[in-house]
């Protein structure tokens, strides 16, 4: 099979890529490991900026969304019994929408056929080859049977344990990573939210976190050691943990319920540079991770996913190779302001087994600004909805 753009990775950022490419009138094959239903399945981040959502708008495939979907002018940090509110609508002229990435994966899946995005689900042994010349190709395994796409660019979009970011030389890589002594402790279960607007929580027993998926479907986040196992947290545990983590106001509004999917995430910062190396560019996952505070994740791969269609429409309608010259600089401008964002964020939130009394005080002396401050609350208002392209 021949192509001029092969996609690895089904998962958002790989099928918005592919979209956006298919929108350009051009060739483009997306292969995934996974089958549809497993990409479908992952429980991910709901909180979309401004620049997703835009995209979504371009592609008209934001119906759904925009009916399903909860604008949010603002959130709240809490500190004990304070809540503090960030008005980013107020601040920035601009909201953010809660809409599952679940959901925005099934819109941009369920378009594909009907746009002629081609798709190849449970490809196996996905490899990349000749990356540094001019007819990259890779090579997969379908239904037991060897399989081979030439491409003229591949775009790895598969995440942080696929094969693309492995197919780059030692010698050009440079990995920049920061792993955090904790995780977060999720619930999702179908009761609604016990606030209109996500809280982030500062506890002396570690960070928690309410968001949600709908307005009849919450979503919950506790900070946990690395070591913690699921099995240590029953139902009625968490939920109790939330309530003191939340305070008396929120906690007392909280809604219990069977849990629908209950798992612990690790938390780390992780930045890979270059993001292209000859014919292959990566995008999303696969060239960085940001902590879930903040909910940069998903939003971060859109941001990519945009630069690098811009880069490579340029190049097959104009023969602009400055686009893809351009294309890792361009990403990486980006990248490190929202990982910057996530991580004072995560400093900010939780509680550090390292920390003593006076990184406790800096914490509280940060809050005290913030809360008192328009000029903070704006640049974290500006952070969270999104800096611009």
């Amino acid at each position: 099979m021949k192509t001029q753009i092969a996609i690895v990775g089904a998962g958002p950022s790989g099928l918005l890529l592919g979209h956006l490419l298919r929108a350009e009138g051009l060739d483009v094959v997306v292969v995934e490991r996974a089958s549809a239903d497993y990409v479908l399945g992952r429980i991910r981040a709901g909180v979309l900026e401004r620049t997703t959502t835009d995209l979504m708008d371009r592609l008209g495939l934001g119906e759904r969304m925009h009916r399903e979907g909860l604008p949010h002018d603002g959130f709240n940090l809490a500190d004990g019994e304070r809540l503090i509110r960030i008005d980013i609508k107020a601040l920035t002229g601009k909201q953010v929408m809660v809409y599952g990435q679940t959901e925005l994966t099934r819109d941009l899946m369920d378009a594909a056929p009907g746009r002629d995005l081609q798709v190849i689900y449970e490809a196996g042994d996905v490899t990349l080859h000749d990356v540094e010349g001019d007819a990259p190709y890779l090579t997969y395994v379908k239904d037991g049977k060897a399989e081979r796409i030439d491409a003229q660019f591949i775009c790895g979009c598969d995440g942080f344990h696929g094969p693309s970011r492995q197919a780059f030389p030692a010698s050009v890589a440079r990995a920049y990573e920061k792993v955090y002594p904790f995780g977060w402790l999720g619930i999702l279960a179908d009761v609604p939210p016990c606030n209109h607007e996500l809280i982030y929580a500062n506890h002396e027993n570690g960070f928690a976190l309410a968001s949600m998926r709908s307005e009849t479907r919450s979503r919950y986040y506790i900070q946990v050691p690395l070591d913690e196992k699921v099995e240590d947290w029953p139902d009625d545990r968490l939920w109790d943990e939330l309530a003191v983590r939340l305070g008396p106001e929120a906690g007392a509004r909280i809604t219990r319920g069977p849990a629908l999917e209950k798992s612990i995430a690790p938390l780390r910062s992780f930045v890979f540079e270059p993001m292209r190396h000859g014919r292959l560019m990566l995008a999303g996952d696969s060239a960085h991770i940001v902590p879930p505070t903040g909910a940069k994740g998903l939003n971060l791969a859109a941001s990519d996913v945009y630069y690098l269609s811009e880069a490579l429409t340029g190049y097959f309608r104009r023969g602009d190779n400055d686009g893809i010259a351009g294309y890792s600089d361009r990403a990486l401008a980006r990248i490190w302001k929202s990982e910057r964002f996530s991580w004072q964020l995560t400093m900010l939130m939780h509680r550090f087994p390292s920390n003593d009394p006076f990184d406790r005080r800096m914490q509280v002396a940060d809050l005290d600004y913030i809360a008192s401050s328009v000029a903070a609350q704006t640049t974290i208002a500006e952070n969270y909805v999104g800096l611009p392209l």
